[in-house]
């Protein structure tokens, strides 16, 4: 199956840097594997992950979230299935990462299934500041969610359920876009 692993966020804008960190850091990890792809550091968003997801069967994103009550290092891991669509779209880089890809569905553009798109998200406490840095807390708890992910993701690319291989991981009540 081939797979896209990417690492979401900008490395100079404190926590927002922690999929780019997870990708570095999981790369040495995951080895040479023929069928898979690995982009360390993307910062697109809206149409352009069309092309970013075009022509992969699978799609592995390490990115940062922030739910209500989240604590950062606390990470989650959902497919796209769980997520939702741009309720007021005002523009085409309002479009979040579900209605991209459902407008990428419509336009007969090959994506990955919503199941095959599997997101691991770390919940941030700073993703304003720039900062070549994380957040104190994320610093702390980035060795620990790392390996945590590390397992996920492996269980992902050996076609395991990857809540039967690591307990921490849980899906995040999404709140509605907007």
């Amino acid at each position: 199956m081939r797979t896209l692993l990417v690492g979401m966020g900008n490395p100079f804008l404190c926590d927002d840097a922690v999929g780019v960190r997870l990708a570095r850091a999981l790369a040495p990890h995951l080895g040479q594997l023929p069928d898979l792809d690995l982009i360390e550091e993307c910062s697109v968003g809206g149409l352009d992950l069309l092309d970013l997801l075009r022509g992969y069967e699978r799609a592995i994103v390490l990115d940062s979230l922030r739910t209500v009550g989240g604590v950062a290092g606390d990470w989650h891991h959902f497919d796209a299935e769980a997520l939702r669509g741009t309720v007021h779209l005002a523009g085409i880089h309002d479009a979040n990462f579900a209605t991209v890809l459902e407008l990428g569905r419509r336009l007969g553009v090959p994506l990955p299934e919503p199941k095959d798109i599997h997101v691991f998200a770390v919940e941030v406490e700073d993703d304003l500041t720039f900062s070549e840095r994380m957040s104190p807390a994320l610093e702390r708890r980035f060795p620990a969610c790392a390996a945590g992910i590390l397992e996920g993701v492996r269980a992902v690319l050996d076609g395991v359920d990857p809540a039967s291989a690591v307990g921490e991981a849980r899906t995040p009540t999404l709140p509605p876009a907007m």
